[in-house]
């Protein structure tokens, strides 16, 4: 029996159907779900998912939107650069594709977000086109069942796990095909204690014949995370309002509503004078905590810091604007996590 064909039988019996974006299947929920499970779990997406499709059930929707309001529906899920690109596709979509995602390869693979595992996903499930995919998923089990060694950030492991993704990817069911694949590698074949007595492909698999199974795929060789640390400012005017900052659209927490900044050695009075021209009564700071990206740990000290009445318009403050309800911006992760703190302690 080939290694598609035990791996459908597998799926038929053990597989997830009743994922939300496998009923009602369309090219846009597929290419949603597709780009809401880059580097997340499903667990995690489901929610998210469910939301965004009822406030942007279509590619028209999500296009006409404003970049504020697709933030919002994305806070929370992390690699903000995803909706972004989400969002733009969207709008090159409409433009280009009279609002229909395209069913070509290469016009989609052109979208912005997209690479070849994605492009090849989404119009494998939902055209049931012949696309070999790899995301994290898949190169798991490929490594493992052929063996490749070395971390597959290289080029030369990742070229040799998409020729077997191709090798491997049927000429039949090839949308079901698709999910089993990514569907062994999330339940089954797992980075810590993979199922293997269960696995369907058991018997063929080299790493685990040889005893391999725990020491691949080949791990990113290990980098300290650098610690950087930012003080973020809870300014509070007397109407009960928040300044916010509305982040550059490149960056960290790029497009999202957060907190004003300062490094640890700026003077909270005289930096809030210079930068806002508002007068420091007193400030206090609160507990640090930490907050990890991929590429660096960010230890946050929350600032309350009391004001005097507030003469300045909004329409002064470039890139800034006080907000009563701060419940319908797109906020970063660690800045909710600070407003829960504060409304808890009120």
């Amino acid at each position: 029996m080939s290694f598609s064909s035990r791996l459908l039988d597998w799926y038929r019996l053990y597989g997830r159907h009743d994922l939300p974006w496998q009923k009602n299947s369309s090219l846009y929920r597929t290419w949603v779900s597709e780009i809401m499970l880059q580097q997340t779990q499903v667990a995690t997406v489901i929610p998210y998912f469910k939301k965004f499709m009822q406030r942007f059930p279509d590619v028209s929707t999500l296009a006409q939107a404003s970049q504020d309001d697709v933030m919002l529906y994305w806070a929370g899920l992390g690699y903000y650069s995803r909706a972004r690109n989400l969002h733009k596709a969207a709008r090159t979509i409409a433009e280009k594709h009279e609002g229909e995602f395209p069913q070509s390869y290469d016009d989609a693979l052109a979208l912005p977000g997209i690479g070849p595992s994605t492009a090849g996903a989404i119009l494998a499930q939902a055209l049931g086109q012949r696309h070999a995919i790899l995301d994290g998923n898949v190169k798991r089990v490929l490594a493992r069942y052929q063996v490749i060694e070395g971390w597959y950030g290289h080029s030369s492991v990742e070229k040799q796990l998409w020729s077997w993704a191709e090798k491997y990817t049927p000429d039949q069911d090839v949308a079901d095909y698709t999910q089993a694949i990514m569907d062994l590698g999330a339940t089954v074949c797992t980075r810590a204690s993979a199922k293997c007595d269960i696995c369907p492909l058991m018997e063929e698999c080299q790493a685990y014949h040889s005893d391999r199974v725990a020491e691949l795929p080949t791990r990113k060789p290990k980098k300290s995370l650098p610690v950087k640390e930012k003080r973020l400012l809870i300014i509070r005017n007397e109407k009960g309002a928040y300044l916010m900052e509305k982040r550059p659209p490149a960056g960290i927490w790029g497009g999202l509503w957060s907190l004003p900044e300062l490094a640890m050695d700026q003077p909270v009075d005289e930096t809030v004078c210079q930068s806002w021209q508002l007068t420091v009564n007193d400030y206090s700071d609160l507990p640090v905590f930490r907050h990890t990206f991929s590429h660096f740990h960010l230890d946050i000290t929350p600032c309350e810091v009391d004001i005097v009445a507030v003469k300045q318009s909004i329409a002064e403050l470039e890139h800034y604007r006080w907000f009563r309800d701060i419940s319908q911006l797109a906020l970063a992760a660690p800045v909710s996590a600070i407003f829960k703190k504060v409304n808890d302690n009120l």
